[in-house]
């Protein structure tokens, strides 16, 4: 669930040559009242200026050897995209990112890559008539239901098919996922939680089959940010009872969680319940230091829901899951798998999920 801030590309565009031209018009804010179709919300929202198709999950090799992976794909707008008047196919309208990171739970070994392309020449790009996003040679296709989603560099392949066995969640309430004070100070949020996956995973020229369980977000909004946000500690959660649980916690200057950090307990029926940040009791218990950043991040989290009766304990796979994402996004952030035991409506669970922690390594917004 990466997001970026309204203007703080402007570095990078400079860089690439573009120019803001005067009829160039305003991108679509995030607000209430949106309400969701589908398939067509998997499909790109270009009024929107930034936009993300992100994907973690666990597998496992037949022969029991155990990855976590992340793969996501990022459009952001530019000023020179929303001028109508120049129709040149050489006009930078997107630039498109995209994150690739394999965590090997068994060798205790963490890889990812990142990469850059614009839209100019269908190097990278996004439909808006069906679910198909790519950059350079890493893809994400829909046929029907069925998700295809590829991506690699020169040590890990991975090409999987994800069918989800759930429908999708929309988070927040009135069709949006509030972050902070204000209108437009938020998303359009929606998850499929638990998608059944099975591929081939390549690691150093052996390719293995692979199965295991993913979840997908899509957000796109406009301006997410407030200026007084640092970064948010993001829980994605799938339990072995059929529960998934999505939780943000924004945070303020000096570590103070904004009001508006919510979150969604998913049912086993696929229904859903909106969690307020008032509902949720969320605890760091350790932390770890960066030796390349030298950031301290919170490595360890109980998370407890009383009205649901709900207490987890959630433990890193690995504590070094750092991405250094500055020649993409810009950013060094921590995203990373997790294991998870507890408690739910009494009966013990277990599970695994991702977290997401941003701005402990400089402020978040001023990065990007």
């Amino acid at each position: 669930m990466i997001l970026f801030g309204k203007a703080r590309w402007w570095p990078l565009l400079l860089l690439l040559g573009l120019c803001v031209s005067a009829e160039a018009r305003e991108y679509r804010r995030a607000l209430p009242g949106y309400r969701f179709e589908f398939p067509r919300d998997h499909f790109s929202h270009p009024d929107f200026r930034t936009e993300w198709w992100y994907y973690t999950g666990h597998l496992r090799t037949t022969d029991g050897r155990r990855y976590g992976y992340q793969v996501t794909f990022f459009r952001v707008g530019t000023e020179e995209g929303r001028d109508t008047a120049n129709p040149s196919r050489w006009t930078v309208r997107d630039l498109f990112l995209a994150h690739f990171a394999v965590s090997d739970l068994d060798r205790g070994h963490f890889h990812f890559t990142d990469r850059l392309n614009r839209a100019a020449l269908e190097a990278a790009g996004a439909s808006t008539t069906a679910l198909k996003v790519w950059n350079g040679d890493w893809r994400l296709e829909a046929q029907g239901d069925v998700h295809r989603l590829r991506a690699k560099d020169e040590q890990y392949v991975v090409d999987l098919t994800l069918t989800p066995v759930k429908p999708p969640v929309v988070h927040g309430t009135d069709g949006v996922s509030q972050k902070g004070e204000g209108a437009g100070y938020a998303s359009h949020y929606y998850s499929l939680p638990r998608l059944e996956t099975a591929g081939t995973m390549t690691v150093q020229g052996r390719t293995e089959r692979v199965a295991g369980w993913s979840w997908m977000d899509h957000e796109f909004g406009s301006s997410q940010l407030h200026e007084e946000h640092e970064g948010w500690d993001w829980f994605g959660l799938q339990l072995d009872n059929r529960v998934e649980l999505m939780f943000y916690l924004m945070r303020q200057k000096r570590g103070r969680p904004d009001t508006h950090s919510s979150g969604t307990l998913i049912l086993p029926d696929g229904s859903s319940r909106h969690l307020t940040l008032s509902q949720v009791e969320l605890r760091a218990t350790e932390t770890w230091r960066s030796p390349r950043s030298q950031a301290t991040y919170p490595m360890g989290w109980e998370i407890r829901i009383p009205h649901h009766r709900l207490a987890l304990t959630v433990r890193p796979s690995l504590p070094d899951q750092e991405l250094d994402t500055r020649k993409s996004t810009q950013v060094i952030y921590w995203e990373g798998s997790v294991n998870v035991t507890g408690t739910y409506e009494g009966n013990p669970v277990t599970g695994h999920g991702y977290v997401e922690l941003t701005g402990y390594a400089g402020k978040f917004n001023q990065r990007i």
